[in-house]
C-alpha cells in the first residue's frame, strides 16, 4: 500500500505483498502515564470579580533533555475573567482534542492512548491551536459547560487576488475553528466537541482543504468502576472557489470514524485502566477500485499504583490489529516499517513501564 499526505491508503492494483518484516525498539521514553511538562501560572485579583490571568507550559523531554523551558509550545496564554466566563488569548488544546483526552482512561498518554486520537491526529485534528481566541462560559451554570475557539491563519491577503503568489498553502491553511460544550454533575459527564482545521490551499487552484471533525463522549462512575465512552467522525472536505482563475470538476472527499470503550477500576491504592477503540477509513480510492475499506482496532490495559499522591508506578500493554492496508501503530515511538511503503504493520504491541512524579 502506498499514502497520500493525510494518512489514506491509496490502493495499487499491480501491487503484491510478499514476506513478512518484524520491527521492535526498547528505550527510555517520556510521558508514558502523564505528559511531562513545566510551567509557571499566575491570577491578579483585578476586583469588582474580575480577574487577569496567564499560563505558559513547556514540554519536557526528561528522557534525554532535548525539550524544556526554550519553548513554551504546550500552553502560552493569557486571559481575561470574571461572572461573564473567561476570554483566553494565544495557544491552547482545540474543542475538538479534548473529548478524545477527557474520555480516555489512560488520558491520551504512552501506549494506551485511544486509537481515535491517533487517527484523528493524523488525519488533520489538532491538539492545539495557535493565534486563537476562546471565549468560556462561566462555572456557575448547573453543571453545562462550554467553550468556543477561533484560530487565526495569520497569512497575508492580495488585492488585487492576481498578485497573490502562486505557492500552496499559503492563503488559508492554519485557520481552525471549533468549539465543545457538555454538562457534568455528580458521576455523569458528557460533551459533544467540534472542530474544522484548515490543512491544505490553493488559490490558483480555487481550492482550499479542511478535515472537520466531529465528536460525542460521556462518562460515568459508578463508584467501583467508571465508565468511558466516545463516537467520533472526521471527514477531509475540498471546498471550491469559484471566484478563483481555476474550477476542478470534483475533488474526492475522504472520511473516518471511530468509537471507544473503556473503563477505570479502583484497587487499593492503585487504579486498573482498560480501553477498546477501533477506527474504519472510507476512501474514494478504494470505492474505485471496489476494495475494502481499511481499518483498524486497538486493545489497552494497564495499572497505576499511588506510591503517594505526588508519585506513582505504572504498567500498559497495548496492542493494535490492522486490516485493509490500514497503518497505525500503537504509540509514535513505534519503529516504522519500510519507508516505501511496501510493507504496513498487521500488528503493532508496545509496553510501557514507569514512574511518574509530579511537583
Amino acid at each position: 500500500m502506498t499514502y497520500n499526505a493525510l494518512g489514506f491508503p491509496i490502493y495499487n492494483p499491480f501491487y503484491v505483498n510478499q514476506g513478512s518484516v518484524r520491527t521492535s525498539n526498547r528505550g527510555l521514553f517520556n510521558s508514558g502515564n502523564a505528559t511531562s511538562r513545566l510551567g509557571f501560572r499566575g491570577t491578579e485579583d483585578l476586583g469588582g470579580g474580575l480577574a487577569a490571568s496567564f499560563w505558559l507550559e513547556a514540554p519536557v523531554a526528561n528522557d534525554d533533555g532535548s525539550q524544556g523551558v526554550a519553548t513554551f509550545a504546550r500552553r502560552s496564554t493569557v486571559s481575561l475573567s470574571g461572572g461573564f466566563g473567561e476570554v483566553r488569548l494565544g495557544r491552547d488544546l482545540t474543542p475538538s482534542f479534548y473529548n478524545n483526552s477527557t474520555f480516555d482512561p489512560f488520558g491520551t498518554n504512552g501506549v494506551g492512548t485511544n486509537l481515535i486520537q491517533t487517527a484523528t491526529s493524523a488525519f488533520g485534528n489538532p491538539t492545539r491551536a495557535s493565534n486563537s481566541v476562546s471565549y468560556f462560559l462561566p462555572p456557575n451554570l448547573g453543571g453545562f459547560y462550554g467553550q468556543v475557539m477561533y484560530g487565526f491563519h495569520e497569512k497575508t491577503k492580495y488585492s488585487p487576488g492576481s498578485l497573490t503568489p502562486d505557492v500552496a498553502n499559503n492563503s488559508r491553511t492554519g485557520r481552525y475553528v471549533g468549539g465543545r460544550f457538555g454538562y457534568a454533575n455528580g458521576p455523569l459527564d458528557v460533551a459533544l466537541a467540534y472542530g474544522s482545521n484548515t490543512v491544505d490551499d490553493d488559490y490558483y487552484a480555487g481550492t482550499t482543504t479542511k478535515v472537520n471533525t466531529f465528536n460525542l463522549g460521556a462518562s460515568y462512575d459508578f463508584g467501583p468502576v467508571k465508565l468511558f465512552g466516545e463516537l467520533s467522525r472526521a471527514k477531509e472536505k475540498t471546498d471550491i472557489d469559484g471566484d478563483f482563475f481555476a474550477r476542478p470538476a470534483a475533488v474526492a472527499s475522504n472520511k473516518l470514524n471511530g468509537w471507544l470503550l473503556g473503563v477505570t477500576v479502583p484497587v487499593g491504592a492503585g487504579q486498573i485502566r482498560a480501553s477498546y477503540s477501533a477506527v474504519k477509513y472510507k476512501t474514494e480510492d478504494n470505492l474505485f477500485f471496489n476494495e475494502p475499506n481499511p481499518k483498524a482496532n486497538k486493545l489497552a490495559l494497564g495499572y497505576v499504583h499511588n506510591l503517594s499522591k505526588r508519585t506513582a508506578l505504572y504498567a500498559t500493554i497495548a496492542r493494535v490489529s490492522n486490516k485493509n492496508g490500514a497503518d497505525l501503530r500503537v504509540s509514535d515511538n513505534s519503529p516504522a516499517f519500510i519507508s516505501n511503503g511496501v510493507f504496513t504493520p498487521k500488528t503493532s504491541t508496545g509496553y510501557d513501564f514507569g514512574i511518574r512524579h509530579s511537583f
